[in-house]
């Protein structure tokens, strides 16, 4: 067995990676600990989590992590660098937020402000690359991992398989996404309660602020090979968990006649443009392109580990619109953890994790 423990864990993510700790067949759960709630039964804060009810949480301290195999960061933005530094070198830390996320320092600087604390392999196995591999060869092995932000999951894997065939143009990309409250954490707040969200949508870090901006086009350029200009509009749903991001790029120029996405005469068919998503993802056993017709729901992949994609072309625009499904606490966030635990010590990718949602 692997000893794992959770830093963060009264929080929605760290709940989470619990969870799904709980269900892996080679996972032990140690520690677990919180800032301002340490010292509570883990089973006032998460009641759901009956076999860890009685654990107490303790202060997250690197001492009181250190002697474990595997170490789950699931803390704010700004406080994982410091305590991740601290820990010894062969164990596997994976930070769930976003301090080791982006390459560039000026982007982070720019969104996030402060002092860059430099990249880790970014946890997004399927993400495909320009050069035709894929990112997990990056987490094989790997001893720090940074989780992707749940937004740019999504958009990522909406649109990388278009961008990685030329099919896309890099310049012209656009991403709405509606995300369930859970999104924002625990900490309470006015503008997330319930008489505030229910029967309501809101946007919010309009006009490019988003801090996941920077992360979806470090991606996509990672994927087309070039520079990738991304307008990206957030929006909070009346539902805890879920995303549902709808994604459009314009046709590349060199997508005509008998370009990568297929033909009928005079530019790509909508089968040729699908076809392509359908070959990218046909190995992976998390990310799902439906059947031709059917559409993403949230609801279908609450509480599991897989995205849901659908693709169609706009012929009148020449746009490509993906939609994507996913559950932003699991495939978002702690499914994706735990996939990336799976990798850094070389054991099958999908150990422990669920590919079957809850319905109704």
């Amino acid at each position: 067995m692997t000893s794992i423990a959770v830093a963060g864990a009264s929080g929605y993510a760290g709940g989470e990676v619990l969870r799904l700790a709980l269900g892996h067949p080679e996972l032990e759960v140690g520690v677990v600990t919180a800032a301002s709630r340490a010292g509570s039964r883990l089973g006032e804060i998460h009641p759901h989590l009956v076999p860890l009810a009685d654990r107490v949480l303790a202060p997250t301290r690197p001492e009181v992590l250190a002697g474990h195999d595997v170490v789950v960061l699931a803390l704010p933005h700004g406080e994982s660098a410091g305590l991740a530094a601290a820990l010894p070198a062969e164990v596997v830390v994976v930070d769930c937020g976003a301090d080791h996320r982006l390459v560039d320092p000026a982007a982070w600087a720019e969104f996030y402000g402060g002092e860059h604390s430099g990249a880790w392999p970014y946890g997004l196995p399927e993400l495909p690359l320009a050069d035709g591999s894929r990112q997990r060869e990056a987490l094989r092995g790997a001893r720090r991992v940074a989780v992707p932000g749940c937004y740019p999951t999504a958009a990522s894997l909406a649109l990388a398989p278009g961008l990685a065939a030329g099919l896309l143009d890099p310049s012209d990309v656009v991403v709405v996404a509606a995300s369930g409250t859970s999104g924002a954490g625990r900490s309470p707040a006015p503008h997330l309660l319930a008489s505030e969200v229910t029967g309501s949508m809101t946007p919010y870090g309009v006009g490019g602020v988003h801090r996941h901006t920077p992360e979806i086009e470090q991606n996509l350029a990672a994927a087309a090979g070039v520079p990738v200009t991304v307008s990206f509009t957030p929006t909070l749903a009346p539902m805890a968990r879920g995303i549902l991001a709808t994604c459009t790029a314009r046709l590349s120029v060199d997508a005509g006649p008998r370009g990568r996405g297929g033909t009928d005469g005079g530019g790509p068919e909508a089968d040729g443009v699908r076809k392509v998503w359908v070959e990218a993802f046909a190995d992976e056993p998390f990310v799902h392109v439906l059947p031709d017709g059917q559409w993403p729901r949230t609801a279908d992949t609450l509480g599991a580990n897989t995205v849901h994609l659908q693709v169609a072309l706009d012929r009148r625009t020449r746009r490509v619109v993906v939609t994507a499904a996913m559950d932003n606490l699991t495939k978002g966030t702690a499914g994706a953890a735990l996939q990336c635990v799976n990798l850094a010590l070389d054991r099958p990718e999908t150990l422990g994790l669920p590919v079957a949602g809850v319905a109704p």
